[in-house]
């Protein structure tokens, strides 16, 4: 009888420890669940024409510093379709929210390549279009007074397939372009500059994204490829929650002005953040 009761008690105390166990580390998991950090937005840079992936070094080092992945895309700058079909799969591939980020015609680019995916919160266009479907960005660009980039562009190659590119001169680079980089910089850039096909600024827009994702616009007011004018118009029509305008910045704002386009895409994040 004795040998039961102690028998009984051992099992009511092992019971109890194994409860009090149990309720420990599920304290201690929700805990931690609790305390984990949420994951921050994968950042996808597309440049725009007359650039290339390097234009975003500056705007990557500190989003990186951050502790924002960041993917900068080597968009193909072939046509509106194929260039946001491309980035439309780099986003499809990339696990968790994301942040697309525009730069020139990078801007139509991020406005069609958003085909339903679910982790594409915002978008943020630095110095570029936001078409409505059916625009075009010469058409966009053409609108407003104060655009000067037709007269720097060299001779149209033509290609074999019967394409055009189009480049900027390299001597007329810097101030139609790049005007408040330094000079080694800006014609570094004029060297490495990725020409556009021709037809891609003159192919209509489809449904743009803008219209059911927030935006944030960043642009210069000293822009001589897309004039202020139309770059304030494209930010106002989409609702933008914050523009931000610099004052004597030129088209490449991400390059000239890193901290601010890179804060600019750090509000975006964290206001989209779940």
């Amino acid at each position: 009888m004795k040998t039961s009761r102690l028998s009984a008690v051992s099992k009511l105390f092992a019971a109890v420890a194994i409860a009090a166990g149990a309720l420990s580390l599920g304290w201690s998991g929700s805990a931690a669940a609790a305390t984990e950090p949420a994951r921050k937005a994968t950042v996808v840079l597309v440049h725009g024409a007359f650039a290339e992936s390097a234009s975003w070094n500056g705007v990557i080092a500190r989003l990186q510093a951050k502790g924002y992945p960041v993917i900068a895309v080597a968009n193909p700058l072939h046509s509106v379709k194929g260039d946001s079909d491309y980035v439309a799969d780099i986003v499809e591939h990339t696990q968790g929210p994301v942040i697309l980020v525009g730069h020139s015609y990078g801007g139509a680019v991020i406005s069609n390549a958003v085909h339903g995916q679910s982790n594409v919160k915002a978008l943020v266009y630095v110095a570029a279009f936001a078409p409505e479907k059916g625009e075009t960005a010469i058409e966009l660009s053409g609108r407003f007074p104060g655009g000067s980039l037709g007269p720097t562009l060299a001779p149209p190659v033509k290609l074999k397939d019967g394409s055009v590119d189009l480049y900027i001169q390299q001597d007329k680079f810097p101030a139609q372009f790049a005007a408040d980089v330094p000079a080694k910089e800006a014609a570094l850039m004029a060297a490495t500059q990725r020409p556009i096909a021709e037809a891609a600024l003159k192919e209509a827009s489809g449904e743009p994204a803008w219209k059911t994702l927030p935006s944030w616009f960043i642009y210069g007011s000293a822009d001589k490829n897309i004039p202020e004018a139309a770059l304030k118009f494209m930010a106002d029509r989409a609702g933008s929650r914050e523009t931000v305008d610099i004052k004597g910045a030129s088209h490449v704002v991400m390059v000239s002005h890193p901290d601010k386009v890179a804060a600019l895409i750090e509000d975006a994040a964290k206001a989209t953040a779940q």
